[in-house]
C-alpha cells in the first residue's frame, strides 16, 4: 500500500510504475536471521538493516555492495554525502565484487551508521542533490525520517 502512495506522488511516476511493475517483489520470512541470509544469497546494491541493534547484525552480512545501519541511515545520504563517491555493485554483483574505489581487486562492503544528529545535519543537502537528480523518493525517503518519532 505505501509503495503505490508512493508511485502515486511522485513526479516520476511513469518511470515508477514500470520499474515497480517489471523490477519489484516482495518476500516474506520468518525471522531476521532468514532475511540476512537471504540478502547474501542475492548480493544487493543497498542493504539497509532497520532493525532495533543493527550492528548486531552487520557481521553476519557478507554480501552487500553498501549497509546502511539503523532508520537515520538512509541510503540517499551515502549516495550523496557520507561516504567516498562511489558506484555500487548492481544486478546481485555484491556477492562476488565490491563498490568501485582504489581497492577494486579487494572485496569491501561500505558502512553508514548514521545517528540523530548526522540526520538533521546532512538530511537537507540530501534533499536538495536528490531532487536536482530528479531523485525525489530518495528526497522523500530522508523527510520521513526526519520526521520520524524517536524510539524509546
Amino acid at each position: 500500500i505505501e509503495v503505490a502512495a508512493a508511485v502515486e506522488r511522485s513526479p516520476r511516476r511513469a518511470i515508477l510504475i514500470e520499474s515497480v511493475s517489471k523490477n519489484c517483489g516482495v518476500i516474506v520470512v520468518e525471522n531476521i536471521n532468514q532475511a540476512v541470509e537471504l540478502a547474501n544469497q542475492y548480493g544487493p546494491e543497498h542493504l539497509c538493516l532497520s532493525v532495533s541493534d543493527p550492528w548486531r547484525w552487520l557481521p553476519a552480512v557478507r554480501n552487500a555492495g553498501g549497509v546502511f545501519l539503523g532508520e537515520n541511515s538512509a541510503e540517499a545520504i551515502g549516495d550523496y554525502l557520507s561516504g567516498p563517491s562511489h558506484v555500487m555493485p548492481t544486478g546481485g554483483s555484491a556477492r562476488f565484487s565490491s563498490p568501485v574505489s582504489v581497492q577494486d581487486f579487494v572485496k569491501i562492503t561500505s558502512v553508514f551508521a548514521h545517528d540523530a544528529r548526522a540526520l538533521e545535519l546532512l538530511g537537507p543537502a540530501t534533499i536538495a542533490l536528490a531532487e536536482v537528480e530528479g531523485l525525489v523518493s530518495h528526497a522523500e525517503a530522508v523527510r520521513l525520517r526526519r520526521r520520524a518519532e524517536p524510539e524509546d
